[in-house]
């Protein structure tokens, strides 16, 4: 590995730092975007059920709160009555769609580094092949500039290596980055939907708790 790596010249150490960059990532979202993190399958129906003839003291909205991120957007509706038992349904729908954009931006987090990552390393691997193609030329130049036939040949196999180990480098990097991106957004958008029709029926639910 470590003559590979010297075969690609220093382009190739940028690579390696986002493919580390990428993977922490990828590892940091499976962990975080999990169902017990995000919405528990159960969590609605044992929200409405604790509340369902008055507003849980904040201690219990709290636990709530910090079970998950659906949890967090439940207990914004909670809390708001909290603040004020007599909400007109308005001001708990804002609650609860302020809530949604805080939840919302939880599960995007780090996938617009990862999308800069799958951008990035393509760009990377050409410049090491501009590298590489600038020491093949320079490999065939002599004192009197280019001389066909002579130049450096082991200058040259350098050039070679840089030029395709940094293009096949950012492409294996900037492939996965890309599906895993592209999958952890697909999977955000059915946790926001998800979300949202747990959201509008918990609404339902709140304005039966307000008080007159």
């Amino acid at each position: 590995m470590f003559t590979i790596i010297q075969a690609a010249g220093w382009p190739i150490w940028p690579l390696i730092a986002c493919s580390v960059v990428g993977l922490a990532l990828v590892v940091e979202r499976f962990l975080s975007l999990r169902v017990a993190r995000v919405a528990p399958p159960k969590l609605l129906d044992e929200a409405i059920a604790v509340s369902l003839k008055a507003v849980p003291e904040p201690q219990v909205v709290q636990q709530l709160a910090q079970n998950s991120v659906l949890g967090e957007l439940l207990a914004a509706g909670l809390q708001q009555l909290h603040q004020k038992p007599a909400s007109t349904e308005a001001e708990l729908r804002t609650s609860l769609e302020a809530a949604g954009r805080f939840a919302a931006a939880k599960l995007e987090k780090h996938l617009g580094a990862l999308a800069t990552i799958a951008s990035v390393a393509p760009l990377i691997g050409l410049l090491g092949t501009v590298v590489g193609m600038i020491e093949i030329f320079a490999s065939q130049a002599g004192p009197g500039g280019l001389t066909p036939g002579g130049g450096n040949p082991e200058q040259l196999a350098h050039g070679i290596s840089i030029a395709l180990y940094n293009t096949a480098f950012g492409l294996i990097i900037a492939i996965p980055a890309l599906m895993f991106w592209r999958y952890f957004r697909a999977r955000n958008e059915a946790w926001l939907l998800q979300m949202e029709v747990a959201a509008e029926r918990f609404a339902q639910h709140l304005l039966t708790l307000r008080r007159p």
